[in-house]
């Protein structure tokens, strides 16, 4: 759709008129801005969100912990993002489809995902539903309508598109939401399925955590203009801004981004403004690039610490019961891991199923030529060594030679 107007002065537009305002319920305090109207949340839901974001919050911490102390390979935490994933999940139906970045956890923590289901894909492990073949956090869940996340930045986005597309072929009445930082914003993906989406009328929210950085880029060197919300616009698609440590505004925001999803076809551009309080990965060092002043700042602005001074005006939720809730969800995530640390890896032949129907002779190859290497060095890898053979030291093959 073109627009027919005409005009005969060259005025030019440079899109300060693009100037998106951020929605806002909840102040840091725990209390409604004046003239601010929550949503309808009930008792037992509120709590639930709550329960998730706290889960979160303490999984993220034992777990970077646990990569600090060598037993784990790599994290991503979402610590300061609580309130923006888990506020947005929770405003879904649970059959809609996710589709996420990688710091998402908290959506699938709050859809049931167990710490045992967790542990098994940071680990590696027989019970990973991935087999081992991804590293730390690329979580999935069929089950759970979450998508197995992908390492390449953005490719979500697109996938996203047509996923919903096939929503509403099937007319189930689902959408999907897709989960990505500012920095894949900057992808080409990203306007792609933008407008594949806008055209196609596809039932999809596209929720933009902006973060403040992509790793070590601060958004002000991203991009000129307001944000990522205003290129909705250039879309014709519906948008709006919101503060992404409120959790009953970006509840709201999704709940009403998901009535015009599923009910007019049409997609929806979501940007939370958050902080991401944590290192972008466990292989990174934030004060190489921004002061603990501004984290400081930020962590004053604790998404969940204003959740719960919420519940507690509620008269739902007091001191006592968050120390036992913490308390239990510690002993929870340290039990857990050490069950799945202790797991044997997948076996070996797992590597080469569900590539074709059938192994294919130069598969077979490679994976015998494997499985030669190993029991001839089993001290170089010793747990794979006893998962394919128990018996590994009366194997003459063992002893070594060329």
């Amino acid at each position: 759709m073109t627009t027919t107007a005409q005009t005969h002065s060259p005025d030019f537009l440079a899109g300060d008129e693009y100037s998106i305002a951020t929605y806002a319920v909840l102040s840091q305090g725990g209390t409604l801005y004046d003239g601010a109207e929550g949503p309808a949340l009930e008792r037992d839901q509120a709590l639930r969100i709550y329960r998730a974001m706290l889960a979160t919050r303490v999984l993220d911490e034992r777990m970077l912990a646990a990569q600090r102390q060598g037993r784990l390979s790599f994290y991503m935490q979402c610590t300061g993002e609580e309130a923006a994933v888990i506020g947005s999940a929770a405003a879904l139906d649970d059959a809609d489809m996710i589709m996420a970045q990688y710091r998402e956890q908290g959506a699938l923590m709050y859809r049931g995902f167990s710490f045992d289901e967790f542990m098994n894909q940071l680990f590696g492990n027989e019970l990973d539903y991935g087999k081992g073949r991804q590293m730390p956090i690329h979580y999935g869940s069929r089950k759970l309508h979450y998508m197995t996340i992908s390492s390449p930045l953005a490719t979500q986005i697109p996938q996203a598109t047509g996923f919903a597309y096939g929503q509403k072929l099937a007319g189930d009445g689902l959408c999907t939401i897709v989960y990505f930082g500012e920095g894949a914003a900057s992808e080409g993906d990203f306007h792609a399925a933008l407008n594949m989406a806008a055209v196609h009328e596809a039932p999809v929210i596209f929720f933009c955590r902006n973060n403040g950085y992509a790793i070590s880029t601060p958004s002000v060197e991203q991009f000129a203009a307001d944000g990522v919300a205003p290129r909705a616009l250039g879309y014709r698609m519906h948008v709006i801004r919101v503060d992404g440590n409120d959790v009953l505004a970006v509840y709201r925001a999704t709940e009403l981004a998901r009535k015009i999803a599923v009910e007019d076809n049409k997609p929806v551009l979501i940007e939370a403004m958050t902080y991401r309080l944590a290192a972008h990965s466990s292989s990174d060092d934030p004060s190489g690039y921004r002061s603990r002043k501004e984290e400081d700042a930020w962590r004053a602005k604790d998404p969940i610490r204003r959740m719960q001074l919420w519940l507690e005006a509620q008269g739902w939720w007091d001191e006592e019961q968050e120390k036992a809730l913490q308390d239990q969800l510690r002993r929870e995530v340290l039990d857990t891991m050490k069950r799945a640390e202790k797991r044997p890896p997948p076996p070996i032949d797992s590597m080469v199923t569900d590539v074709y129907a059938d192994v294919t002779p130069a598969l077979q190859r490679q994976l015998d030529e494997l499985k030669r290497h190993v029991r001839r060095y089993p001290d170089a890898y010793p747990r794979g060594a006893r998962s394919l053979d128990p018996a590994l030291g009366q194997d003459d093959d063992s002893q070594g030679g060329d």
